[in-house]
């Protein structure tokens, strides 16, 4: 019974310490939700495959910071992205733009998958024979 308690009381504390804080404050309910849109649209250039909103870097807190600038003067999510986007390049974007560059990385893995599946047919033809 008391080390039920016990785990109880530190599973409760715990649950606390680790509440995220909103250290982010906005005019209104529609800048906040902005906020959380585009970082959570937008990539960690330090982390992998994590969001702006999930990473802890600080390379990720500046740009949080710089969104949350950039929305309290005015700036539309457009102007945001498209700041970001020149400055560190289309990797930011969990949605890069087609264009001669990113055409790989946009049709690379069905290229690949078809390719795999016409081998598969090639390796199970030259098995049966």
């Amino acid at each position: 019974m008391n080390k039920c308690f016990i785990f109880f009381i530190l599973l409760f504390l715990n649950r606390y310490s680790i509440a995220a804080e909103d250290y982010y404050k906005f005019n209104s309910h529609k800048d906040q939700q902005r906020f959380a849109s585009l970082t959570s649209e937008l990539r960690c250039l330090v982390c992998q495959n994590q969001t702006l909103a999930e990473s802890n870097s600080p390379l990720a807190e500046d740009l949080r910071n710089q969104i949350y600038i950039k929305i309290n003067s005015g700036q539309t999510d457009k102007n945001i992205t498209d700041y970001l986007i020149s400055r560190y390049g289309n990797f930011i974007s969990y949605r890069p733009p087609l264009d001669s560059s990113t055409v790989f990385l946009w049709f690379g893995p069905f290229i690949i998958f078809i390719f795999g599946i016409f081998y598969l047919f090639y390796i199970i033809k030259k098995n049966k024979q």
